[in-house]
């Protein structure tokens, strides 16, 4: 997808925008499954909750993908894009067991993190089979928001509450069919993920019927020229060749899980806004555009580093700028980006908004989340209308105060 490409889907569909580079997804997916193929039995779910639009669980379906969920909702999503529902996997948190047995009775892998609720679920459903989430206790990750594994989350079944689980297991004889960690986004030390896989190994021998092991995900992407990322390539072989030791020592044929998320999709995602102003102060040049953290928080949220370019005028001198939104709050997307001269009604292009962008959005200010267009075989296609006012009213319920008060 090319510059030019970008410029005419927001001459075609407007501002602010996102767009998804389908030929992306199924290169990082065919990746992935690469590194990979020594692996006779190997399962890619991609993680719902990086972007949720139907159309692109659709296009992961045609690629191949299993569904990794977090929510009932998700799972419905999965469903109605074509899913079997056992190509799905349901790992909440802090959900109610109503929610999982609701859950279970669609047929969906069942992923559970808390020994009360594993109690529970087993005592009244001993027969259906039941993954057990792992916290390995292993920082991962960037920071404490995007490390899942750690001490002090509250994600998981702790290492040291292993005897406990087993306890349950036995007086509930339920049906334990998979074993899943996942430690956390942008882990780039393979020998950390490594170190957690054999954390998961150990935990899998006390367990005679397991089916498949979950390794989670969490590989970092680029987010500039030259970043670094997860060396996929070299992780796929380490990981293979113990996996298929395991396998062998403990004689069983067991399945290894993905459920890569940004891995997948990050890059593939091009976020479109347009300058409004170009504002100087007395030691800042701004451009505001037509968008903020509503759209796009992971600046704010994680400090995340976007790479910014204007593709209105990508030879132009490069000068710095402080890219913000039009929120009334703080919402600064760069501070001292070096962009090509930029003047106002230009088109902005943050890379690397695939993940956790628009799946992120909100109606904050009561401004519209934006429209979002999935580039496919060289056409541009709509995959979700622009929000319009009637949108912000849909689900308010006026109240006639002057009908109030005179009762």
């Amino acid at each position: 997808m090319t510059n030019s490409n970008l410029l005419a889907i927001a001459s075609k569909y407007g501002n602010p925008l996102y767009v998804y580079d389908s030929e992306k997804i199924a290169s990082q997916y065919q990746r992935l499954t690469s590194a990979f193929s020594s692996i006779e039995n190997i399962r890619i779910n991609y993680a719902a909750k990086a972007l949720s639009n139907i159309s692109i669980l659709k296009l992961m379906r045609q690629l191949g993908s299993g569904l990794d969920t977090v929510s009932i909702q998700e799972v419905k999503l999965g469903l109605a894009a074509g899913f079997d529902p056992q190509a799905i996997i349901y790992t909440p948190n802090g959900v109610s067991l109503k929610e999982i047995e609701t859950v279970a009775k669609m047929g969906v892998q069942i992923n559970i993190d808390n020994l009360s609720l594993l109690e529970q679920f087993g005592t009244r459903n001993p027969k259906i089979p039941v993954c057990i989430r792992i916290n390995p206790h292993v920082m991962a990750g960037g920071n404490s928001n995007i490390s899942v594994g750690h001490i002090d989350s509250k994600f998981g079944v702790s290492i040291h509450q292993i005897p406990h689980l087993l306890r349950i297991v036995e007086n509930t004889a339920m049906n334990i069919n998979g074993i899943h960690m996942h430690t956390g986004s942008d882990i780039l030390d393979i020998d950390v993920f490594l170190n957690g896989a054999e954390i998961l190994f150990d935990a899998a021998k006390h367990f005679k019927m397991l089916e498949f092991l979950d390794f989670g995900s969490g590989f970092k992407v680029p987010y500039h020229v030259n970043d670094i990322e997860t060396n996929i390539e070299e992780l796929g072989v380490k990981l293979s060749k113990r996996f298929i030791s395991f396998c062998k020592e403990n004689g069983s044929d067991l399945q290894l899980i993905f459920e890569p998320g940004k891995f997948l999709v990050s890059q593939a995602g091009h976020f479109l806004t347009q300058v409004n102003v170009v504002k100087q102060t007395t030691s800042t040049v701004f451009a505001q555009v037509d968008s903020g953290f509503n759209h796009l928080i992971r600046p704010m949220l994680y400090g995340s580093h976007h790479h910014i370019e204007n593709i209105s005028n990508p030879k132009g001198k490069k000068r710095f700028y402080s890219v913000v939104g039009y929120i009334c709050e703080t919402d600064t997307f760069g501070s001292n980006r070096k962009i090509a001269e930029i003047s106002e009604g230009d088109i902005l292009v943050f890379r690397n908004c695939g993940a956790y962008c628009f799946s992120m959005a909100s109606n904050y200010n009561s401004r519209y989340r934006p429209a979002e267009v999935l580039w496919h075989e060289g056409k541009s296609y709509l995959i979700r209308k622009r929000e319009t006012f009637d949108d912000i009213l849909n689900n308010q319920v006026e109240i006639d105060f002057t009908e109030v008060f005179n009762n």
